[in-house]
């Protein structure tokens, strides 16, 4: 069972999206979260954005429900969490990382976690923490 996940757009997509290749094992990891599925209010609009250009137009109004039944739970960012965004932008600029991945990495900063759901292994495990060594990333 895990605590607190700190969830990105592609595993909350896959897992609201009965038709994705990773639905199984996404919605199984979301269900398992005991403390709670954190997802940053940044990433509604990429989750929108992969359902409206898979075909799945009710994604965004799938995870807002999620977010009003106590699921899930919306993260914004703070003045300080939106300075850590800018500079993990420019410190991996060359991966490039954008606005979504940095805020996740933000957030789970913020709340001290250590584990990210994410399906994007290449730019998560290259970016070192501020108060671990590094994510542990599922699934």
């Amino acid at each position: 069972m895990l605590s607190t996940l700190v969830c990105d757009s592609g595993v909350v997509y896959a897992g609201l999206d009965g038709n994705d290749s990773r639905h199984g094992e996404c919605a199984a990891l979301l269900e398992e979260a005991a403390g709670g599925i954190v997802i940053p209010a940044l990433a509604v609009v990429e989750v929108d954005w992969l359902g409206q250009t898979r075909g799945r137009h009710d994604a965004a109004a799938r995870l807002i429900a999620s977010v009003d039944d106590g699921t899930a739970m919306l993260a914004d960012l703070d003045i300080h969490g939106y300075r850590r965004v800018r500079h993990l932008i420019r410190q991996y600029a060359s991966l490039p990382l954008d606005i979504v991945d940095a805020s996740v990495i933000a957030i789970a900063e913020r709340l001290e976690e250590t584990t990210i759901a994410t399906l994007d292994r290449r730019h998560f495990s290259i970016v070192r923490p501020l108060h671990c060594e590094a994510f542990t990333l599922v699934p």
